[in-house]
């Protein structure tokens, strides 16, 4: 009886520590969590277009799990889950010619044509970091009508998509304060 109750104790111990290691994520047990791969093409993509990269690679996660032949049910693909229709339009916009959806899956050019596409978004919304993913997530067109509606993001799981961007943000700054400071 005296071994179970220790066996209990211990357990429960162990658990607090984890929910308290979860709650706080200190950058070692972050980096365990929250991979940062690509380093220098977030680096160089968030330069060029004058993003945060903590933003950048938080969306990337958030998106794909960094996972570069990511794909979801809509159709996106790649690292920051991109739409053939929106990587197209990118692509004439950016001076691309020869535009290819499996170009979605090389991640130099998923993350150039996501960047592009987020401070594109940036821009339009003033830089409200909030409204910007919103758009991203739901669609410029959803967001505006939202906008015209009274302001107010309406899809729970795009609060929720927003909110986690900026928190995962917040972890991946912290937690690669020289790759991504």
């Amino acid at each position: 009886m005296k071994r179970l109750a220790f066996v209990l104790v211990l357990l429960a111990a162990a658990g607090g520590a984890f929910a308290i290691l979860h709650m706080t994520k200190p950058a070692p047990y972050a980096r365990l969590i929250y991979p940062l791969r690509y380093q220098e093409i977030v680096q160089g993509h968030a330069r060029n277009y004058r993003l945060d990269p903590a933003l950048l690679a938080a969306v990337i996660y958030q998106e794909s799990r960094f996972r570069r032949r990511a794909e979801s049910e809509s159709g996106a693909l790649g690292l920051m889950q991109l739409l053939p229709t929106t990587a197209a339009g990118i692509a004439v916009r950016t001076g691309g010619t020869r535009f290819r959806v499996e170009d979605l899956y090389d991640p130099e050019i998923n993350v150039r044509y996501g960047s592009w596409y987020l401070r594109h978004l940036l821009d339009k919304y003033d830089g409200s970091e909030r409204k910007a993913l919103a758009a991203y997530n739901a669609g410029q067109t959803t967001v505006d009508r939202w906008l015209a509606e009274g302001g107010e993001i309406r899809f729970s799981e795009t609060r929720r998509y927003v909110d986690e961007v900026l928190e995962n943000r917040r972890i991946y700054a912290r937690a690669y304060p020289q790759a991504l400071g």
